[in-house]
């Protein structure tokens, strides 16, 4: 891999293709950092950037469209959006558009994402792979309104994260929701099969009429149907896809890049070709190691994408610094199933297992010399910032683990965790500087957010901050 970062107050020509919420981190970091020269944004969508992580918060009303914008570029930004590039050339350093304009750079970054994966053929019609009629994939904020503004049953294909939220805002809705999935349990590609079951028996006393272990063979009755490899059925006039994603490499690949699944990068963010470096759905780590699995891109989701985007923005300004893998955090993102993945249950020299079936509950603790790799948790709402805490700063796990399980002190049993925790993982804000802000006058949801940036990430700690507005209000009245 090549391209070596820019010495401090160089100034040059950035020029980053997409503009999703990676991108958007990496400019907001480059204008922090001080970047100098110009920087040149090109997003295929005509929507500025925008949470795709909370586009399940569109499904159920809890948020209008609008409330999902991010906050707009720093001032300098040359910004085009619905401007698609269709090619760059490393040699030339040039980028050039549909439009027939042409982009040259000192630094290019690929930000381009991932598409929606159809699960087999008839699901897409004309070349464009785009859905066939009734047929959904929840990627973008258009799809988000269409899919809200339906009505009647819907199926959703796919038991992975985005399937479960999906499923789950959708009867939050009010919509009949069947959830196909071939796997043997919701989420397996993330939990173990207990936790699973746990999962498993949420959403089915949430009335989520579960089809595991399943696939769909075909479309039936004009597409008011699904018909299934066992030969049952399920009515639905529409479907929901959340059967993965494949991280869009045309452009890579087509200049010559590196491509696996994603451009393959290196512990720098950085490409085959000089000078070129991708984030986000589109990036592949090209080994092992702190990366994760080589080849295959690894499940970092959001807060990863941010993590290489500040990554990015500190190289491409003089700094020094590598991009470590990400933390590995997982946190569903539905208040009526509470579920936590941190690190990794392999290799474990300790296993701690609390299991709660009548309460859909399960835990499980992955320890070596006594400090935490791994842990999932269904149902402990309250253990959970005292693992993640644990599991990032690399402190020995206290010799109670039940207490820590179930909030009890050095965890917390009331009110906020010890304020020096994270309560927003995508921004580091910990729960000092929550409370820093509410004393400084932002005293809702919303303007904590606008302060702090907590909630304004994956949305998982939404919950947890408009509880402690509550409390702090609650705690002022009674003076």
């Amino acid at each position: 891999m090549t391209g070596r970062a820019p010495g401090p107050g160089r100034a040059e020509r950035i020029v980053v293709i997409g503009y999703g919420p990676a991108a958007h981190r990496l400019v907001e970091g480059l204008h922090r950092h001080g970047a100098h020269g110009r920087v040149t944004v090109l997003g295929a969508e005509p929507e500025p950037a925008y949470n795709r992580p909370l586009l399940t918060a569109v499904l159920d009303g809890t948020l209008p469209a609008r409330a999902l914008r991010l906050p707009e570029p720093p001032p300098g930004t040359v910004l085009g959006l619905g401007v698609r590039a269709v090619s760059f050339d490393p040699r030339r350093r040039l980028v050039r558009t549909a439009d027939g304009d042409a982009h040259p750079y000192d630094r290019l970054v690929l930000a381009t994402g991932a598409s929606p994966v159809p699960p087999g053929p008839g699901w897409t019609r004309g070349p464009d792979g785009r859905p066939a009629p009734g047929v959904r994939a929840l990627r973008t904020l258009a799809d988000g309104e269409r899919i809200a503004g339906a009505r009647g049953p819907v199926a959703v294909v796919g038991g992975g994260v985005l399937g479960v939220e999906a499923a789950l805002a959708l009867r939050r809705r009010g919509r009949p929701v069947a959830l196909v999935h071939r796997g043997p349990y919701p989420l397996d590609r993330h939990v173990d099969p207990r936790a699973g079951e746990a999962v498993a028996g949420r959403l089915r006393n949430l009335a989520v009429d579960l089809r595991l272990g399943r696939t769909v063979a075909a479309r039936d009755d004009g597409g008011a149907a699904l018909a299934l490899d066992d030969g049952s059925r399920v009515e639905a006039g529409e479907v929901l896809l959340c059967v993965g994603t494949r991280p869009r490499v045309g452009l890579a690949r087509a200049a010559g890049l590196a491509v696996r699944t994603g451009v393959l990068v290196d512990h720098l963010l950085r490409t085959s070709a000089a000078r070129v470096y991708a984030i986000g759905d589109c990036a592949e780590p090209l080994d092992g190691g702190a990366h994760g699995p080589a080849g295959r891109v690894p499940a970092g989701g959001f807060s990863s994408a941010w993590e290489q985007a500040e990554t990015l923005a500190a190289l491409l300004t003089g700094g020094r610094i590598r991009y470590s893998g990400g933390q590995g955090v997982l946190r569903l993102k539905a208040p009526e199933l509470d579920l936590l993945r941190v690190g990794t249950t392999a290799g474990a020299e300790e296993t701690v297992v609390l299991g709660d079936a009548a309460a859909g509950r399960y835990a499980r603790l992955s320890l070596r010399s006594g400090r935490l790799t791994g842990a999932v948790l269904v149902g402990f709402h309250r253990a959970a910032a005292g693992v993640v805490r644990l599991h990032q700063r690399g402190e020995p796990v206290p010799v109670d683990r039940l207490a820590l399980l179930l909030g009890e002190p050095p965890a917390y049993e009331a009110g906020p965790p010890p304020g020096t925790a994270l309560v927003c993982h995508c921004n580091n804000v910990t729960g000092d500087a929550l409370a820093a802000a509410w004393r400084a006058g932002a005293r809702t949801a919303a303007a904590l957010a606008a302060a702090t940036r907590a909630g304004t990430g994956c949305g998982s700690c939404a919950e947890e901050v408009r509880a402690r507005c509550e409390a702090w209000a609650r705690e002022e009245e009674a003076g």
